[in-house]
């Protein structure tokens, strides 16, 4: 029985096609994008928009307060900016110092879960459910349960024998931010990276075993760079949301405390006092620093998120050899060598 060859249409039947094909694309994508549109278009813009005013003033002719916000362009920025601004460097700085140091212990600590929770343990369902119950409490019970735990007379303190103020000012306060955000979303990453390990064949390792790769030597040539498309997922979550902290230093520890107020506390805090021009302008800078991160995040490890670039090396390797794997120790060497690529 003979087959006939597909052939690529050509000429304007083939433009047709596509131009059908394109406008049914848009048509199904639309309520998306309209959804889109409205929960994110909108606030971005009306924000930015809010940001342009300022507080009104007192009317000297009448002594009341003028009707209407005054219309300041972009003073409200070059106030951040300036000297005027040291409040926002240090909400600036205390964000960061929180997101990078939280983000990095949960990578280790989440890694760490999924291995033990990727394990053939006996109880292994208990095991998994214990480890995301953090994760499941939601962040105002969370921040109130550790608001008892570093209280003066709290277990914290009780443990260490000590009597360390934690919920005042100073380094202890962001030391007990940073433990209440570990513990709560390290599980977070655990069950991404878990998905990740439960992904990669029991064949690869077998092969590792045979040509005598230790369990450093595994996990450093074979499960880091297998899941590591999950693991940086997790990691950009984790840095998108701990540049927005708000809920958990602001019930743990409380306002107005320098050490950790954050952007979002910042921004909060001129809301509450009916200043809406600065509190925009803050969402906005706020705004524009995640919108950095994550466009940095996914322009230079981009590929590495969608785990393309290690699919390319191997399909250009086989392309170009066009060979089997031999049995034995060697099809061991070929699967070590494409978990290490």
């Amino acid at each position: 029985m003979s087959l006939t060859p597909w052939r690529r249409t050509s000429g304007p039947a083939a433009r047709s096609q596509l131009h059908g094909e394109g406008r049914m694309a848009a048509f199904l994508v639309s309520p998306t994008l309209l959804v889109l549109g409205l929960v994110i278009a909108y606030p971005v813009l009306s924000a930015v928009y809010s940001s342009l005013f300022s507080v009104p003033d007192i009317d000297p002719k009448t002594g009341f307060i003028e009707k209407g916000d005054p219309f300041v362009g972009l003073d409200n920025f070059t106030s951040i900016f300036s000297g005027a601004g040291d409040r926002f460097w240090n909400a600036f700085w205390n964000t960061s110092f929180l997101t990078v140091t939280s983000v990095i212990l949960e990578t280790v600590i989440g890694f760490a879960m999924a291995l033990i929770m990727h394990q053939g343990l006996r109880g292994r369902a208990w095991i998994r459910a214990s480890i995301l119950v953090p994760w499941a409490i939601p962040t105002a019970i969370s921040a109130l349960l550790w608001r008892w735990i570093f209280d003066s007379e709290g277990i914290a303190n009780s443990v260490l024998n000590t009597k360390v103020l934690w919920t005042t000012e100073g380094f202890q306060a962001q030391v007990a931010v940073i433990i209440a955000e570990v513990w709560k979303t390290a599980p977070f990453v655990g069950i991404l990276v878990l998905a990740g390990l439960q992904i990669i064949s029991s064949e690869v390792y077998e092969a590792a075993r045979v040509d005598g790769a230790g369990p450093v030597r595994r996990l450093w040539s074979i499960t880091l760079p297998l899941v590591k498309p999950a693991l940086l997922v997790a990691v950009l979550f984790r840095l998108l949301d701990a540049l927005r902290m708000f809920d958990l230093p602001y019930i743990l520890i409380g306002a107005g405390k320098q050490s950790v107020e954050t952007l979002s506390m910042l921004a909060q805090d001129e809301a509450s006092n009916v200043r809406f021009g600065p509190a925009s302008a803050y969402s906005v800078v706020l705004f524009l620093y995640v919108f950095l991160i994550a466009f940095a995040f996914i322009k230079l490890l981009g590929a590495d998120l969608l785990g393309a670039r290690d699919q390319s090396a191997r399909g250009t390797r086989g392309k170009g050899t066009g060979k089997r794997p031999r049995q034995g120790t060697g099809s061991g060497r070929n699967l070590q060598k494409e978990a290490t690529a």
